[in-house]
């Protein structure tokens, strides 16, 4: 492949919703340049981009697959992403080192859920979008309707740069607005076609969208106004000139249509893209901070070497891929960078371009390319590399929340370390998977974006690190607190031939604040105790609130007073008062009203209108209580508190509430009492499991 520089690379992120076709428009890019012989299939995981296991099995993108190709003169950096949102996070990091977003959206279902997010996160990032109507080849596709709703979702700078002549089965003529041409397409899969000029009908429609093309183009810039003005319009070539321009400040949002599974469609707008695309050198700055924290511009045209590491994943035979975009500077093999996240040096030893699994070795690189590095010894998705001496971090992605957990259990004892090193391989790889072990519930907790999500990495841990789990419902970290005062006094005698134990405490206990923990005081006065025994009796009382005493969770919001006691001159020791301690607190806890506390969450729950009845019902029947509504995206959110007992699975419920157009976020807001009626079964269940 030749040198390229910022001014001829196309870096861009393919998004969508799920099923509307990315990795087949991908596929057919890299058959239009040259790159395949013939298009792969996804039914038959023959495609580039969806080359790991999983992924042929479940015939979906699970994985961010970074491609590179050439097309006019133009390098194309294309990250395919995947469109369930399951998969978010490398579609976040796709956008947040792509110049622009092809957002595909399917012909027959038009605007989705995944084509709202998407659209959100690349507003986020600032970048550009062109939109693509694909699969137009399918029965019952409406152009039109898709178009309008794309305009309602999105604003009426919504443009269709191409129409489609045939829709349907047999789908290969498309108008061509900008060049006023007709274009028939090889039924071959080749993404060859023939041009020819616009006539009758076909001809008086490109002649008003082209006007009105004009016409946005002519917003676009000052002098190009006042041109329109007095020239009464604009030449072809001041209209062609001013396109790019429109697209950056979204004055017109391109929108082209293809068959993907066809390769129809296709090589006009790689066309488009690499005349009017986006590249490097329409954001010539981005902004990072240094060690002090202070805002620093890191310039395109700088000679030292700025980088930000985007993705990370872990290949069989190969190891650790960092992909990476250069914000600055060159690079090249040998030099050393500096991992300013993590205060540590690597050495490049190899760079790759990537198609899939596919690698092609350089030994440079220019600023604004895309490539990746083979076995980094300490860098991680987001890090920032730069030259030596410079201490500049680039901002993160930040990734959404969590929004469904599961306990895991290992099925073979001994398993332990393999389950350790995948569970952290995999977080590296999706940072939107996050695990631990719970500190209350002791158990080790899985979280991710979605049931599918939590099946993947399941499967991942199986094929790739060899340890069979299971996944079942967390333990809900219910709390214990009491709602009266009392007292307790606690004798512990031991003696059994050898020295033995003593040790009295008298103790009182009261309810304290919310969220105030265990305040524990000794108030002595005498020597009925002596002082040193006072740690003694709160590391009792500390470990009687870890083990729990209602139902075996944690105790909260108890003040304790240690006010008095007795001891022996020679057996009264620390053990003693450790066990006495914990008794006397154990007994005074039964006696004051014991209770149990649940765990509330803030729920946030986006949905389109028509489900609003659905989804408020579902949330009272959860015992939740309704906040507020807002409005935001083209979707309702539902602002609700509900505890977390009844939120189990709830984002798979919401989403089968909703055909999928359904989403939400939690988190933990607050404990409050436990209803009677059901403490008693958690108690129960407690005391039967024990």
């Amino acid at each position: 492949m030749n040198d390229y520089h910022a001014a001829d690379i196309r870096n861009f992120a393919i998004v969508g919703h799920g099923g509307s076709g990315k990795t087949m428009l991908a596929e057919s890019m890299l058959a239009c340049s040259g790159q395949i012989n013939r298009l792969g299939r996804i039914e038959n995981g023959s495609t580039v981009s969806d080359y790991h296991e999983d992924e042929k099995d479940r015939k979906i993108s699970i994985h961010a697959s970074i491609l590179h190709t050439e097309w006019k003169e133009k390098k194309f950096n294309i990250i395919d992403t995947p469109g369930y949102l399951d998969f978010i996070s490398d579609g976040l990091g796709a956008l947040r080192v792509g110049d622009f977003a092809l957002v595909v959206v399917d012909a027959v279902k038009g605007v989705e859920l995944g084509t709202v997010q998407t659209w959100k996160y690349a507003t986020q990032f600032n970048i550009p979008k062109i939109l693509v109507i694909n699969g137009m080849d399918r029965e019952n596709v409406d152009f039109d309707g898709v178009l309008a709703s794309l305009r309602e979702q999105f604003g009426p700078r919504v443009f269709p740069m191409v129409l489609p002549i045939n829709p349907g089965p047999g789908f290969n003529k498309t108008l061509d607005v900008m060049r006023s041409e007709e274009i028939d397409y090889h039924t071959d899969q080749s993404g060859k076609y023939v041009e020819k000029p616009a006539s009758g009908e076909y001809d008086e429609q490109v002649k008003t969208l082209h006007k009105e093309l004009i016409e946005y183009i002519a917003e676009s810039d000052d002098t190009l106004m006042e041109k329109f003005f007095e020239q009464d319009g604009l030449s072809e070539e001041e209209m062609r000139g001013g396109v790019h321009r429109a697209v950056q400040d979204q004055v017109i949002i391109p929108c082209f249509v293809t068959s993907a599974e066809h390769n129809i469609g296709v090589a006009r707008l790689m066309t488009f893209i690499s005349k009017y695309g986006s590249s490097p050198v329409d954001r010539k700055t981005v902004e990072g901070r240094n060690g002090s924290d202070e805002s620093v511009e890191v310039a395109l045209d700088g000679n030292d070497p700025v980088l930000y590491v985007f993705k990370t994943i872990s290949e069989p035979h190969v190891g650790d891929l960092s992909f990476f975009r250069i914000y600055s500077g060159s690079i090249q093999v040998g030099m050393d960078l500096h991992n300013t996240d993590r205060n540590k040096t690597e050495r490049v030893g190899q760079i790759y371009l990537m198609n899939g699994r596919n690698r092609d070795s350089v030994d440079h690189l220019y600023s604004g390319d895309i490539g990746a590095f083979v076995k980094l010894k300490d860098t991680h998705t987001g890090n920032t590399l730069c030259k030596n001496g410079l201490d500049i971090r680039l901002p993160e992605v930040e990734f959404p929340k969590p929004n469904i957990h599961a306990t895991l259990e290992i099925a073979e004892r001994g398993d332990e370390e393999r389950l350790g090193t995948g569970l952290t391989t995999l977080h590296e790889e999706d940072p939107t998977f996050l695990y631990g072990v719970h500190p209350e519930t002791h158990e080790t907790v899985i979280s991710g974006q979605g049931e599918l999500h939590l099946q993947i990495i399941k499967d991942a841990l199986k094929r790739r690190f060899n340890v069979n789990v299971t996944m079942r419902e967390p333990r809900v970290p219910f709390r214990e607190t009491i709602r009266a005062n009392a007292e307790a006094k606690y004798r512990h005698k031991k003696q059994s031939g050898g020295a033995g134990q003593f040790g009295e405490v008298w103790m009182r206990i009261a309810p304290n604040d919310r969220d105030a923990g265990i305040d524990f005081k000794e108030s002595l006065v005498g020597q009925n105790v002596d002082r040193v025994f006072v740690p003694s009796v709160e590391k009792g009382v500390n470990a009687a609130c870890v083990e729990g005493i209602l139902a075996g969770y944690r105790v909260v919001d108890v003040k304790i007073d240690f006010y008095d006691g007795k001891m022996h001159p020679v057996d009264s020791k620390d053990i003693a008062f450790q066990i006495a301690g914990k008794e006397a607190f154990r007994e005074a806890f039964l006696n004051a009203k014991p209770v149990l506390l649940e765990p509330i969450l803030n729920v946030s729950i986006y949905i389109p209108e028509d489900y609003m009845g659905d989804v408020m019902g579902d949330i009272s029947g959860r015992r939740g209580r309704i906040l507020g509504m807002d409005a935001e995206d083209g979707l309702q959110v539902v602002n609700a508190q509900v505890p977390q007992m009844e939120m189990y699975r709830y984002s798979t419920n919401l989403r089968s509430m909703t055909q999928g157009r359904g989403f939400h976020a939690e988190e933990l807001s607050h404990y409050e009492f436990l209803p009677p009626d059901i403490e008693k079964k958690v108690i129960e269940r407690s005391k039967a499991d024990a």
